[in-house]
């Protein structure tokens, strides 16, 4: 039980002291105090342990040897320092365990251990070559012992064997301080044998602190049952002094000598404190600036002379405070007995707890408050305390110094402290520190209650079940030979965490120790080592292939111990005989070696965490945080599987994390030899694969096994609603599948299960019996249960035509029928039974069957989409009247309207037209079962889609019309029938196909029409049979529709039908207005208007005349311009053609039989002169030419032969030119220039090529040419030029 007492830290209670000042000012503790409310105890029964706790006495076998007893303890960084009875002193390599030294420096109980620096170094991995040539460096052959040159009472090592060689590492670059009751204080440094220091005080020495930078200053403060605080400094390093402090004749000489500077070196004692009793602790601060430690009358807190500014070097060695010891009973007598417990707190390195921001949102006091502040101000300046004495614990800030304020202004210090919190436990506290930033760690000695001390002492100590009396471990062992025998009635320590917020026990643990009857509160030591700041950047959670092989721990081993690895077999060459002997070692042997190591580490030890070591003389026990791992062992030790399952499977890598658990659930990987570094990295990656798998299996193995834990739980219970739950999620194999159901199904419990039984196939498949006993069930007993089982279940679980065969049974010997009642509905199960066999024939690959079903039920969405999916519709040929009414109704039926039942059947005539046209069912079937039936309508219906086509999709336009032209052609073949039903529901189609088809019979199609009065399609078959006269008299007689008439005379274009038109219309004005308005030119107006009687008065006669008259103006207009244009036209491509026909064309001569005539010469006919306009001809003259002969040059008279070289124009008259001659007929001079010649195409050229007389010769030849022949007429119109 803890009580509390918060101080408000005011800076008045803590001054500076002059340094001979012997009472200082005192801290007060009084304060309200709050009793902490233990929990009930079904409550800590549930509540998990924060801590795992685990023996490592086996792995300290050699400290325990002879009989020898540890009286002191130290943890820090890599090293284990322990401290015996009987004088020596063992440095222990962590987490191995390896000795790293072993010595004798005192010749009674050993009562402190202090190293510098504190906190030492973390090694870091150096090369094997660097820790080599870094060994060698020392001397070869030097031994363990360190006895001293000047003394033979100086440590020295075990006798018969050299001590190992300590690597210079900077990790190992510490000394090692320890005081003894022998009265010596021993400094030793770790790695030189011969730099240690002897001082003898004479009276036993119960502490000893070094400073931080003992490397440099040489110094340290010790103290004892002497009472004095003595500072030494100095001493030189392998000799034995005495204390100048001692009061004896040889240290007042030494201490004289020194003084005048003759002395041997042997260092300089000063008291800093005296007179207040025995000093049972010192301690040095982490930064350096203070020095705290404990009298019987109190605490003091003192200022050293590290880190000190020029200015408040004269504060050195001075104290800043003290804490008065409490008054309460017994103080008096065990103040030199209680041996206080002091802890420096390095807040960086505490644990991180979950609950952290729970607790302190829960609890908030004025004391925690003021802790967050000042740790979030001046965090890095304000050194946090922690001192437990007796059962009193301070809380304590040491703030830094400088100038005062309020009634301390001017003053300048140098340091502060001030309490925080004061707790008073109903122990005596052996340790203690902080686990987290809300969390007080107690190493607790309970002493025994009067009662216990009267029962008898052999009697057994039962420890209390739960968690508030667990005990971590077993007592083992024998008495031991040595040690001091007390009276046996101690109980066994407790290790406590308290919440400060709310000054309660979170948790207490009892440890039972070895022969713990025996020993006292002074006999227990509590050691902390934080988690490596350096390796929680690198932390990463473990592989398969870590925690099946080990290799995990051993590079962490490696890594974190650099020499555990340097000093292995994996850093030396083998010295063998054999040849592998002599190379270098593999890197399989390297992780072999690194295996090896870690199989001399506990497992414990390699947790990333926070490591709690509590030592006792005869056991050291290691408390670590718990892990996922123990969660789920201590969930399933109370029968919690819920939660365990539910943790693991979030968290699968519980099982990676404990290879204890792994190899417990599956096989370990087995051990292959690796001949090689090649081999040895195939084999790795072989077995990444397996292991991962290994792994995985194992979780699922792991979870399925306290999945089935959790159902039998509730089974017990009687919860099977929750069982079944539990099974669709944590069973996994068919075999516990099939295990499981059938315990259901033994106790009649299908409803619980049946919804969580997988509904895919497992792999190996669960047996089909297992669905079908379910379905069988649920047929009998609740058939609409079997509706979703068929929904939910895939066909492949269970046998369909066993189901099938249940289903058709329940229709032929049980009372299912179409007619049944149930739950107040009418045939509901024959309803579940017809769907459920539909489902299933679907299923089984029989649609034709399932499409049976399908249409009993009347469900056409079904049954179109089996029809449709699978081309069933011959399926249905025999019945396709039924085929159209699947979604029609009796009550539909009868009162649906047109429209309506066209939607309805809309779907099933869609699909019977999609078959007709692909020939499957041809309409004549569809005909015959409807007309069979008397079913017009839907006859109807099926010929409308047929003609309409309106389900071809959309496409090309050829292609479309081509499909819709096809599918009329079906109906052409019934032509008479569809005339019938389109006259009898759709006037418009019967139009349509009036005009269309001509497969219909006219004299029927005429009957269907006069017999319901269609005159509009009667005219039009009165027109085409060539009735018109009598399709005109229905129009004016029964439409009165003169514009309907007029149209109908126009598209006959029949005389006698306009003149019967007239004739009707002449004694009706009405007409004779449309016949004026409409008729156009269709007929002659003036013949029109001759017919219309005199006196006949005609409304709107003048708007008819004038409307008439325009409409003629308007078509002369049109005419008289369409005639112009006609005209020129005309005009035009007689100009073309008489100048093409002029136009010469270039030929070759061909030899021809003399009087072989080819051309006969003519002269052009003149075109027909126009209407008044003169003609004037010119005619010239050939009188002085011969008439041209044929074959002949016009202009030369010769004639042509094949062997002709220049180029020959002729003309469509006959005439053949020369082109030379051409050019200069009718002139007296030639134009062609002389130096010009013609080339093969009649174009000039010369020698020159010269572009200009080319150019020239175009220009010549087009003028001469232009008019066509020169020796024909050339007739010039008046008005037009003829070229």
């Amino acid at each position: 039980m803890a009580q509390s007492s918060e101080e408000q830290g005011d800076p008045d209670l803590s001054k500076n002291e002059d340094s001979n000042a012997d009472e200082g000012d005192t801290i007060e503790d009084e304060g309200d105090t709050v009793d902490s409310e233990e929990d009930d105890e079904e409550e800590e029964e549930d509540e998990e342990p924060k801590l795992k706790y685990t023996r490592l006495t086996n792995h300290l076998g050699p400290v325990y040897r002879n009989g020898d007893a540890t009286s002191a303890f130290l943890v820090a960084g890599d090293k284990m320092f322990i401290g015996t009875h009987n004088g020596n002193i063992h440095v222990l390599l962590l987490p191995s365990f390896k000795s790293l030294r072993v010595y004798h420096a005192h010749s009674a109980s050993i009562s402190s251990i202090s190293i510098s620096p504190f906190p030492p170094p973390l090694p870091i991995a150096v090369p094997e070559g660097v820790s080599r040539v870094a060994s060698q460096a020392q001397a070869p052959n030097r031994t363990s012992s360190i006895t001293s040159e000047a003394s033979t009472s100086s440590p020295r090592a075990p006798k018969g064997r050299k001590a190992p060689l300590v690597p210079n590492v900077p990790s190992n670059a510490i000394y090692i301080a320890t005081s003894g009751i022998d009265g010596k204080v021993c400094v030793a440094s770790l790695v030189d044998e011969k730099d240690v220091q002897l001082r003898d005080f004479a009276r036993p020495v119960q502490a000893v602190a070094l400073s931080p930078d003992f490397k440099n200053e040489r110094s340290y403060v010790s103290g004892g049952l002497a009472g004095n605080l003595v500072l030494t400094v100095g001493g030189r390093s392998g000799t034995s002094s005495m204390s100048t402090t001692t009061g004896t004749a040889s240290a007042a000489a030494s201490g004289w000598l020194g003084s005048i500077g003759l002395g041997s070196g042997t260092g300089k004692d000063t008291v800093l404190h005296s007179g207040e009793g025995t000093i049972s602790t010192i301690k040095w601060s982490l930064s350096g600036k203070y020095v705290v430690w404990i009298n019987e009358h109190g605490v003091k807190i003192m200022r050293s002379n590290l880190h000190l500014e020029g200015a408040d070097s004269e504060y050195a060695w001075k104290r800043i405070g003290h804490v008065d010891r409490p008054q309460d009973d017994g103080w008096e007598e065990m103040a030199s007995v209680w041996k206080g417990r002091v802890e420096w707190i390095d807040e960086k390195s505490l644990e991180t707890d979950e609950d952290d921001k729970a607790r302190e949102a829960a609890a908030s006091s004025p004391a925690t408050a003021k802790l967050k502040q000042q740790s979030s101000i001046g965090k890095d300046q304000i050194e946090k305390l922690l001192i437990g004495w007796g059962g009193t614990i301070w809380i304590i800030n040491v703030h830094p110094g400088g100038v005062g304020v309020g009634k301390n202004a001017g003053e300048r210090s140098v340091g502060w402290p001030e309490i925080i919190k004061i707790l008073r436990m109903d122990c005596i506290i052996s340790g203690l520190s902080l686990y987290t930033p809300t969390l007080l760690l107690v190493l607790a000695y309970v002493t025994p209650d009067e009662e216990d001390e009267e029962e008898d002492e052999d009697e057994e100590l039962t420890p209390k079940e739960g968690h508030k009396s667990k005990t971590s471990t077993m007592s083992t062992g024998s008495e031991p030979r040595g040690g001091i025998r007390r009276r046996q009635n101690a109980l066994s320590p407790e290790l406590r965490l308290i919440d400060l917020g709310s000054s309660q026990e979170v948790d207490t643990d009892t440890l039972t120790v070895s022969r713990f009857e025996r020993l006292s509160a002074t006999d227990y030591h509590l050691g902390l080592l934080p988690a490596p700041q350096t390796l929680k950047a690198l932390q990463t959670s473990r592989g398969a292939l870590e925690t099946l092989s080990g290799m995990g721990s051993g590079m962490w081993n490696a890594t974190v111990n650099a020499t555990s690895l340097l000093s292995s077999a994996a850093s030396v060459r083998s010295t063998g005989s054999n040849d592998a002997g002599s190379k270098a070692p593999s890197v399989s042997n390297t992780a072999r070696t690194a295996i090896q190591n870690r199989a001399g580490s506990h497992p414990h030890m390699e947790t990333l965490g926070m490591k709690i070591f509590i030592q006792s003389p005869f056991d050291c026990i290691l408390a670590t945080k718990r892990e996922l791992g123990d969660r789920l062992s201590w969930l399933l030790q109370r029968e919690r599987y819920q939660e365990g399952w539910e943790l693991l499977d979030k968290h699968p890598d519980i099982i990676s994390s404990s290879p204890e658990r792994l190899a417990e659930i599956g096989p370990s990987t087995p051990d292959h030899k690796q001949g090689s570094t090649d081999d040895f990295f195939d084999d790795v990656a072989s077995t990444i694969d397996s292991s991962s798998k290994a792994m995985h299996s194992a979780v699922e193995k792991e979870k399925r096994r306290i999945g089935e834990l959790w159902i039998q739980q509730l089974i017990k219970t009687d919860d099977w609603v929750a069982a079944g739950k539990v099974c669709g999620k944590v069973l996994g194999t068919a075999q516990q599948w099939e295990e499981w159901v059938y315990v259901f199904v033994g106790a009649k419990k299908f409803d619980e299960i049946t919804n969580f039984i997988p509904t895919t196939q497992l792999k190996p498949p669960l047996p089909s019996q297992i669905y079908e006993v379910l379905l069988g069930h649920y047929v009998g007993q609740n058939r609409p249960k079997v509706v979703q089982l068929l929904e939910a279940w895939s066909p492949d679980l269970f046998d369909i035509g066993s189901v099938i065969t249940v289903l058709e049974n329940q229709l032929k010997y049980r009372d299912v029928r179409q007619d049944s009642v149930e739950d107040g509905q009418v045939g509901r199960d024959w309803r579940i039974v017809m769907e459920s066999l539909g489902k299933l024939h679907v299923a089984d690959g029989r649609p034709r069957e399932a499409l049976k079903c399908y249409i009993r039920l009347q469900d056409a969405d079904t049954a179109m989409g089996l029809i449709k999916d699978h081309h069933l519709v011959d399926a249905v040929a025999d019945d396709i009247p039924g085929l159209i009414l699947l979604r029609v109704s009796k009550e539909q039926k009868r009162s649906a309207s047109l429209a309506e039942l066209q939607e309805l059947t809309s779907e099933a005539v869609e699909l019977l037209v999609n078959e007709a046209r692909q020939g499957i069912v041809r309409p004549e079937v569809v005909v015959d079962q409807l007309e069979a039936k008397n079913m017009t309508l839907y006859l109807f219906f099926y010929l409308s889609a047929l003609w309409k086509g309106d389900d071809i999709e959309e496409g090309p336009g050829e292609v479309r019309d081509r499909l819709l032209a096809e599918s009329k052609a079906l109906v052409n073949d019934i032509a008479d029938l569809a005339v019938h039903l389109f006259a009898l529901y759709d006037r418009d189609i019967l139009m349509e196909i009036l005009k269309s088809s001509t497969s219909y019979t006219f004299e029927r199609a005429t009957h269907e029409c006069e017999e319901r009065d269609y005159i509009p399609e009667l005219v039009y078959l009165y027109s085409k049979t060539g009735q018109t006269k009598r399709a005109l008299y229905l129009i004016i007689d029964r439409l009165a529709d003169v514009s309907q008439a007029i149209s109908f005379a126009k598209e006959q274009n029949d005389t006698d039908l306009w003149e019967d038109l007239l004739n009707y219309s002449m004694d009706k004005p009405r007409f004779i207005r449309g016949l004026l308005e409409e008729v156009g030119t269709a007929i002659d107006p003036v013949t029109l208007v001759r017919r219309i009687p005199e006196g006949l008065e005609i409304e709107g006669l003048r708007e008819g005349l004038s409307r008439m008259i325009r409409e003629h103006d308007i078509q002369y207009s049109i005419s008289s311009g369409v005639a112009k244009v006609l005209r020129g036209e005309v005009a035009s491509a007689q100009n073309t053609l008489r100048s093409g026909q002029r136009k010469g064309v270039k030929f070759d001569v061909k030899h021809k039989p003399h009087g072989h005539l080819d051309i006969e010469t003519s002269d052009a006919p003149p075109p027909p002169p126009e209407p008044n306009v003169p003609i004037t001809i010119t005619i010239p003259n050939h009188a002085h030419r011969s008439p041209p002969k044929a074959g002949h040059c016009v202009g030369c008279n010769e004639p042509f032969s094949e062997h002709e070289i220049e180029t020959l124009v002729g003309f469509a008259c006959g005439h053949v030119f020369h082109l030379s001659h051409l050019l200069g007929y009718n002139r007296s001079n030639p134009s062609t220039p002389p130096e010009v010649d013609l080339d093969e195409n009649g174009e000039w050229w010369s020698s020159t090529h010269s572009v200009g007389a080319k150019v020239t010769h175009a220009a010549l030849l087009r003028d001469r040419i232009r008019d066509g022949c020169p020796v024909c007429a050339v007739v010039v119109g008046a008005g037009d030029d003829v070229r």
